[in-house]
């Protein structure tokens, strides 16, 4: 999937680097890492960029979108190494070289499709790694329901994994977090799952109470004891309450993933955990929950990363867009919420940078009438896409 040649020079480029822009500068490529970079005219030989964008490879912590490519319908399992490459043939054509796989680590009868498939999407991205046939480097993010019965046991079988990279801490119950409006969940489920009735609902809702009740705690201690004895960071998951945040703060979080409050927000970001919101959310202009707009906490400060969630073309649309809507972030500042501050959210200190010495995950991007088109994708030097 990657061309042999992991070397040169990249030319006439608006090179992103990550404190400014090099209005018209090159960058040279030697055994896959970043050897030089200059402004002004490139060496003779280079590759013309046309005066395109030169970016970091874009850095995804939080996508489910492999679950649309294996679930394509309600009931519809694809092959899953056949989902994997096609999920990650958009990732890498919408500029992203390191992706963190979003799996559901938990079981729930009546909920969703790939409930417990946590396992086989995991060994699916292995064998596609074996086989060299991906574009981006997948690590994986383990999604832990934390009320759910049977979710410190999964936990258990994919933690050791050498490429697990992040554990959230999530609580779906109705009437908190992000459904605070049980209408919300109600409308979610009902599209989600091919329509399940209000009756259906009821009996889904009621036993999550129960779940909460009965797991919640003893569950949420596990889980948080298992990531820190593995070393892997942790990410809150909605935090809505004060009393969220200090939770947050007491369970070491590192990222904090969709915040619905400015309060919240301010309140881990002042702690020092990382705030990411997703990339949706801007190009949208709100919150398709009725949360908090990611552009409001972005003129606040309180903005440090952003996610495609599930919309992998997102994340650099909203890259380009954030400096339209909170003029006091430049370009520079807003690719860094796609790269550097995520990369280093998560340990991967080797790349999110155009600076010597990193990787050479780079991608070039053209700007069409305000849209982000990716033209050319490197991953350590190789030419992907």
């Amino acid at each position: 999937m990657v061309s042999e040649r992991n070397e040169g020079v990249l030319g006439n480029a608006r090179v992103v680097l990550k404190d400014r822009v090099i209005e018209q500068g090159w960058v040279a490529i030697v055994g896959g890492k970043i050897a030089e970079v200059g402004e002004g005219d490139a060496p003779r030989g280079s590759e013309d960029m046309g005066g395109d964008l030169l970016m970091p490879g874009l850095i995804e912590l939080h996508t489910d979108h492999l679950e649309a490519h294996y679930v394509p319908r309600p009931k519809v399992f694809w092959d899953p190494v056949a989902a994997v490459v096609s999920y990650d043939g958009q990732l890498a054509t919408s500029g992203i070289t390191t992706v963190l796989d979003s799996l559901r680590v938990w079981r729930e009868e009546g909920a969703e499709d790939v409930d417990g498939q946590a396992g086989v999407l995991a060994g699916a991205i292995s064998s596609a790694r074996e086989a060299k046939l991906l574009r981006a480097e997948h690590f994986l993010h383990l999604r832990c329901e934390i009320p759910m019965p049977s979710v410190v046991e999964e936990a258990k079988e994919l933690v050791g994994r050498p490429d697990v990279r992040l554990m959230s801490l999530m609580d779906h119950t109705p009437g908190q977090r992000q459904f605070r409006d049980e209408g919300k969940l109600r409308d979610y489920y009902r599209g989600k799952s091919g329509g399940l009735t209000d009756a259906e609902l009821d009996v889904m809702f009621e036993r999550r109470f129960v779940y909460q009740k009965t797991y919640g705690e003893t569950n949420m201690r596990a889980i948080v004891a298992l990531a820190q004895s593995y070393g892997i960071p942790l990410a809150s998951h909605d935090d809505t309450t004060e009393e969220n945040v200090i939770d947050a703060i007491r369970d070491r979080v590192s990222v904090a993933e969709f915040p619905t409050t400015m309060e919240a927000a301010r309140g881990l970001h002042q702690a020092g955990i990382a705030v990411l919101m997703g990339a949706p959310n801007v190009v949208r202009g709100g919150s398709h929950s009725g949360n908090i707009a990611a552009i409001d906490l972005a003129r606040e400060g309180l903005l440090d990363i952003m996610s495609s969630d599930y919309i992998p073309s997102s994340l650099l649309m909203a890259a380009m867009q954030l400096p339209k809507h909170v003029p006091a972030i430049d370009l520079a500042a807003a690719v860094r919420t796609v790269t550097k501050t995520a990369a280093e959210a998560v340990g991967l200190a080797d790349r999110g940078e155009i600076v010597a010495g990193k990787r050479a995950d780079l991608i070039r991007v053209h700007l069409a009438q305000d849209l982000p088109v990716v033209r050319s994708v490197w991953r350590e030097g190789h030419r992907v896409a």
